[in-house]
């Protein structure tokens, strides 16, 4: 790099979001006045996945996204959601790389800092919370999403979240100011279906005593949410296709057609390819309702999460108490499953905080039925990418990962995985020499 530090944090001040200049072998070369001024300046010589992420190796060999081993190989600017260290402790950020060239040769990177548009964390006041792999890779999805008017498709297990996502597009989105409509759409009848979303005029029907507002009227200027979408019989699709397609309905008895202003957020659990190949789910509905797919990971895919969404929802339990895990509890129940995902954490929370009388939830308060190591499926490692490897590869991703997580103590990291310091030393050795 040409620039010395000075010139170049003089030029990255023109930049009003914290901005960083790193170099090709990731470390920080210079920052902005606005990096500073929220982070304070990094020690010289470190590098940005230490500063950033308290890693010794880059972050995709701890198992995250890099935006900057990303950058480098296809030549174009790379954008993530992470989870940063700062001074006001872990916060999520949204990570964007551009590559930075003199001569047309790639010399650096430019990272630019900024605020994700979803709220998230304990901040989020009920939003997503999590900053595991899967997680991040969800709300990445919705954070890119969240400021258009494209209708998203919220995928996954029943009780992942998916209303919990689809405010965070709302309260993202440019109508965040409108209502949020949800509609369930599992329990609408075909004869309620129309005068439920479309309203109905006096009269219009036995017992129609009064004019009545649709939810699709209620939510004009917002976000319509239609939560189990798959569960619509095959006849009201057709009605509902038309609404998506025309933007207009009518009242049930009336006659003048009105126009409809939202923006459409479905969800289901369903799998609707298979609906669509079986004829259960319209073709074109399903493309309509399909432009933006979001996968919500399951629970046992996200099992880092446990410890920060269990703290969130005692909160929301038993905020007048100070509940903690006991260690024990918490591994009995990293080891289930939860085929009910966060819906069912909480019901257990639940039922744990009115049988424990002291202050410490203990595996005991809780009733986790088929609850073994041995009956628990392990999720997959994050350092094996699913291909059978040689075991001197395995070894070294497996040691590249470790002492990304925990390579802070040696001795006590030797310790657990059972080898002498100058056995972990003369090995991590060999993973600077290149082996």
């Amino acid at each position: 790099m040409t620039l010395d530090s000075r010139t170049a944090s003089v030029l990255l001040d023109t930049i009003d979001d914290p901005a960083v200049l790193i170099g090709l072998d990731y470390r920080i070369l210079a920052t902005n006045r606005a990096y500073r001024d929220l982070y304070g300046t990094p020690p010289a010589g470190r590098t940005c996945y230490q500063v950033s992420h308290r890693y010794t190796v880059p972050c995709d060999q701890a198992g995250e996204a890099c935006p900057l081993a990303a950058s480098r190989e296809s030549g174009q600017s790379q954008r993530v959601l992470h989870v940063h260290h700062t001074p006001r402790g872990q916060e999520h950020v949204e990570v964007t790389l551009h590559p930075v060239r003199e001569d047309e040769a790639l010399v650096g990177f430019l990272e630019v800092i900024r605020h994700p548009r979803v709220p998230l964390g304990e901040s989020a006041a009920g939003g997503p919370i999590g900053r595991s792999p899967a997680f991040l890779r969800a709300m990445d999805l919705i954070n890119r999403a969240a400021p258009s008017d494209t209708t998203v498709l919220l995928l996954g297990e029943s009780g992942t979240g998916k209303e919990v996502a689809a405010r965070a597009v709302h309260e993202a989105s440019t109508r965040a100011d409108g209502p949020f409509v949800a509609v369930d759409c599992s329990g609408l009848t075909e004869s309620l279906f129309e005068s439920e979303l479309f309203g109905h005029e006096k009269g219009a029907f036995t017992g129609a005593h009064t004019r009545k507002i649709g939810l699709v009227e209620a939510a004009h200027g917002g976000t319509l949410f239609l939560d189990e979408i798959g569960d619509v019989p095959l006849p009201l699709q057709v009605k509902l296709l038309r609404l998506l397609e025309t933007r207009t309905y009518r009242r049930v008895g009336g006659v003048e057609p009105r126009q409809a202003d939202f923006r459409l957020v479905c969800a289901t659990h369903r799998d609707l390819k298979a609906m669509v190949a079986e004829g259960s789910f319209r073709r074109d509905l399903y493309y309509r309702i399909s432009a933006f797919p979001v996968v919500l990971p399951p629970l046992r895919e996200r099992r880092e999460d446990l410890p920060d969404l269990i703290m969130h929802l005692l909160g929301q339990i038993a905020p007048e108490r100070t509940l903690v895990l006991s260690p024990a509890a918490l591994e009995h129940l990293l080891a289930y499953d939860f085929p009910g995902n966060v819906r069912e954490l909480r019901n257990h929370l639940e039922r744990a905080v009115i049988l424990c009388d002291g202050e410490v939830l203990r595996p005991e308060h809780f009733d986790l039925v088929g609850t073994t190591e041995e009956a628990t499926p392990e999720a997959p490692a994050p350092w094996l990418d699913g291909r059978l490897l040689p075991l001197d590869e395995v070894e070294r991703r497996y040691l590249r990962w470790t002492v990304a997580r925990h390579g802070q103590d040696r001795r006590a990291l030797a310790r657990v995985l059972g080898v002498s310091e100058r056995t972990l030393y003369r090995k991590l050795q060999g993973l600077r020499g290149g082996g």
